[in-house]
């Protein structure tokens, strides 16, 4: 209680780690499981920037049916081979499936190799695969079009894996300058200036624009493959997400302006302004000073 203001009360929250071990996740699981949306998180009321979770949240999720078995299957990632298995096809087929986007990685690693090794949820894959309309694209031959593309060395996993990250970090932001910055997160520094041009706008947006996921150290070879990885290189994505940066920097724009510096030498406006140096030192100021002490001093006792 603050005055005669009664606040209301805060729902009990704990943080990822302690979230992971109640639901009896590992804590990779739990962060897939937030990524994808299945664990809802809240910003920490704390000032702190990182993410927290509602006690009725864990409790919810207790709730289902078979958890954590189903759970923690609904978030089982494979690699080629692993996945290959499951949709009973040639791990050569499940690559071609990959890069021409029909099956999307979810996450990725850097192999001791430096090697991008992509990840998939396997109950994605299961219903690809179950799906009768995916039929033709499991076995006999792959269509002429189809195969024309990957001669001509397409490859889109990147590309929609940074489609499926944008959803997670737009899901993630609570703040219209944090969605520009989850944007400008694809986005090479060069189109970003290029897109928003105001110094203190772009200050801001990239203030809240998110790095790769942490492969290696900053400046290692594995943390700059991950920001080539993390960085849109195909003219039509790079276009769309301009496009894209210019609208929600407008709106975070309209919600809210981006902090500027206060110009040098100015004066907030309840503060009466200092007298200019020229003014103290005029010849009427002094005179009028002269005036006042003459008044101040004592006059001569009366004999």
């Amino acid at each position: 209680m603050t005055g005669n203001t009664i606040e209301a009360p805060r729902h009990p929250t704990c943080t990822p780690s302690r979230a992971a071990r109640e639901l009896g996740l590992s804590r990779g699981e739990f962060d897939l499981a937030v990524h994808l949306g299945r664990i809802r998180t809240l910003p920490d009321e704390g000032g702190g920037g990182g993410r927290r979770v509602d006690r009725a949240e864990i409790e919810r999720l207790r709730a289902q049916d078979g958890f954590p078995e189903s759970f923690r299957e609904s978030v089982r990632t494979v690699g080629t081979t692993e996945g290959a298995a499951l949709m009973e096809v040639s791990a050569a087929r499940f690559t071609r499936l990959a890069r021409l986007g029909l099956v999307v990685p979810v996450r990725f690693y850097l192999n001791r190799y430096r090697a991008v090794v992509w990840l998939y949820l396997a109950e994605e894959l299961r219903k690809f695969a179950a799906d009768e309309r995916n039929a033709r694209l499991l076995t006999g031959r792959t269509p002429q079009a189809l195969r024309d593309r990957l001669g001509e060395g397409l490859d889109l996993r990147a590309r929609t894996w940074r489609g499926r990250h944008l959803g997670f970090l737009l899901r993630q932001a609570d703040d219209p300058w944090e969605r520009a910055g989850a944007v400008a997160a694809f986005l090479d520094p060069v189109h970003i200036s290029d897109m928003v041009q105001d110094p203190y706008e772009r200050a801001h947006v990239n203030r809240f624009r998110p790095g790769p996921p942490a492969h290696g150290t900053p400046g290692s070879p594995s943390a700059d493959l991950a920001v080539r990885i993390m960085t849109a290189d195909d003219p039509d994505e790079v276009g769309r997400l301009r496009d894209d940066l210019a609208q929600t920097v407008d709106e975070a724009r309209a919600h809210r302006p981006a902090p500027r510096p206060v110009p040098r030498g100015s004066v907030p406006a309840r503060l009466p302004a200092p007298p200019a140096p020229d003014a103290v030192c005029s010849p009427k100021a002094s005179r009028g000073l002269r005036n006042w002490l003459r008044r101040r001093s004592p006059r001569p006792a009366a004999h």
